[in-house]
């Protein structure tokens, strides 16, 4: 009896994803719930699980586009245990106990029969996606390397991934850093057959039993797995620039390793990309593939003027490309106001402290203005309309996208039905997007399906702008620097903290009435607060 596995939702708004490859091959002994393939959304990667031991039959081939629902698979009835090759980690984290030299040998056998080469490819990465760029080379020509072990880093529409190698091996080098590499293009390829991870992982057992803590290191991964607590070679190479111990950081890849994102959040984010020629390296005991991290090398080039180049990254180049497009397909029109702040300032500096305590989060700007802006799509809701085709998207709810400065970009987190919170509840939420951002931890669905958004230059001294539409929405809510200024009060001349605020619209479905009032009360919410509570 066959079991059919079918490709599974992910994601609200998407309707085919890509199979960029397969884990396990046509014909392999599968246990339940192992990852037999990876699936490839606009902007995401899903692993695709066996839903019961048996046998594998594929049906799609990788490459293919799959609408959700689609048949990727068969799994025949027949018992199915974990695959083999799993069982020499565990082998070779046991092993220790016995003589270093030996530990090897049973991983080893595995793949020996794994002969001749093997070519890797650019993957799926994305929907849209033709084309990546090679950021760097974790491993170099002529390395050895373990079965998926990250060998690159590939850059792509708004994410940085890394290339695994499809099987262990000697790596041969095709394409060189700073390439652009169309999707399905050779990268390298892997040569014969080598010892697979638990050999790797064995080398830091050696050096640390020369310093006297080989039954402490030993039998630590035997507990575990061999992956547990072992930064991967990006993650490696930042931890050991930084001096941090790879010990003190959590894991939150495969089996407990720490990967590259895990190693970002012990650093400040300015000094992630510093130092490439690795000058300040450390090795420590506790650094367990500082000797597999190679300098980085230089991209940028430099003349005797002080001229200097750098490739746009595919990031930036998405970003130009889609700030480009909204410009071109849409009406874009600005109106613009201004906000006397006295009168939140004044609640802030009287409220900050008792608010702080039974919350346990500040009271920002945010939280009020994003509190205006739900009240005033209320009356106005084609500020929060979307076009779709030939048709008009109106909501019922305010999902209010928040800009926010990430490492490497910028990135737009939804708070969803930001309407129906608190401005205790908003804060919390700003604060919790905030740090994933920093931290590039925001997943697809926290980036996606937003009905109006928020852009604060003012924390960066801007006084005045135009923001550029968040596209499909309609609209966005520009906030800028608070400067006190000279301004008449009943025939008076006093000086308030004033905010210059700017809405950008697509006249296409907003008119100027509706983009001037839903501005006007947006300015009379924030001028008298009170109102925010008692929803008049």
């Amino acid at each position: 009896m066959s079991l059919e596995i079918k490709v599974p939702p992910v994601g609200e708004s998407i309707t085919e994803v890509t199979l960029s490859r397969w884990i396990k091959k046509d014909g392999d002994r599968v246990a339940m719930d192992e990852v037999i393939a990876e699936l490839e959304s606009d902007k995401a990667t899903f692993e695709l699980t066996a839903e019961k031991a048996g046998t594998l039959k594929t049906i799609a081939k990788e490459g293919d586009t799959l609408a959700i629902g689609a048949a990727v698979a068969s799994i025949e009835e027949g018992g199915a245990s974990v695959p083999v090759k799993e069982a020499a980690p565990v082998q070779a984290a046991a092993a220790p106990a016995q003589p270093v030299a030996a530990t090897p040998a049973p991983a080893a056998s595995a793949p020996a029969a794994d002969g001749g080469s093997l070519q890797v490819k650019v993957p799926t990465v994305g929907e849209s996606i033709t084309e990546v760029t090679l950021s760097r080379w974790i491993k170099k020509d002529g390395d050895t390397v373990a079965m998926d072990e990250a060998i690159a880093e590939l850059e792509s529409d708004k994410a940085t991934f890394e290339l695994t190698a499809e099987k262990a091996g000697t790596l041969k080098t095709i394409a060189k850093e700073g390439d652009v590499l169309p999707i399905g293009a050779v990268v390298c390829t892997i040569e014969g057959a080598a010892s697979s991870e638990p050999v790797t992982a064995a080398k830091p057992v050696a050096e640390v039993t020369a310093a006297g803590n080989t039954a402490t290191v030993a039998a630590a991964p035997a507990e575990k797995t061999y992956a547990s607590g072992t930064p991967s070679p990006a993650a490696a190479k930042i931890l050991a620039e930084k001096g941090i111990d790879p010990i003190s950081v959590p894991g939150n890849g495969v089996d407990g390793r720490i990967t590259k994102a895990d190693a970002l959040t012990a650093v400040t984010a300015d000094l992630v990309s510093e130092n490439p020629q690795g000058g300040n390296r450390k090795p420590e005991a506790g650094s367990l593939k500082v000797e597999v991290a190679s300098p980085k090398p230089e991209v940028k080039t430099q003349d005797a003027r002080g001229e200097r180049r750098e490739k746009m990254s595919s990031l930036r180049k998405t970003v130009a490309r889609r700030l480009v497009a909204v410009k071109n397909e849409t009406a874009m029109l600005t109106t613009f106001n201004e906000v006397d702040m006295s009168p939140i300032m004044e609640l802030r500096s009287k409220y900050k402290d008792k608010f702080k305590e039974k919350h346990g989060v500040g009271l920002g700007f945010m939280s009020f203005f994003t509190k205006a802006v739900c009240e005033a799509l209320k009356e106005w809701p084609s500020v929060g309309a979307r076009i779709d085709g030939e048709e008009v998207v109106y909501s019922s709810f305010a999902d209010i996208s928040i800009a926010v400065s990430a490492p490497k970009g910028l990135v737009v987190p939804v708070i969803r039905n930001a309407d129906s919170l608190s401005l205790a509840g908003i804060e919390k939420a700003v604060a919790a997007l905030a740090v994933k951002a920093r931290d590039n931890k925001l997943t697809l669905e926290e980036m996606t399906g937003g009905t109006f958004t928020i852009t604060n230059g003012g924390v960066f001294g801007s006084m005045m702008s135009t923001p550029i539409i968040n596209s499909p929405q309609s609209a966005i809510l520009g906030m800028h620097n608070i400067i006190e200024r000279p301004v008449a009060v009943n025939g008076q001349v006093v000086i308030k903290p004033m905010m210059y605020v700017a809405l950008s619209y697509d006249h296409r479905i907003i008119d100027g009435r509706e983009s001037v009032s839903f501005l006007v009360r947006v300015k009379q919410l924030l001028e008298d607060p009170a109102r925010l509570l008692l929803g008049v």
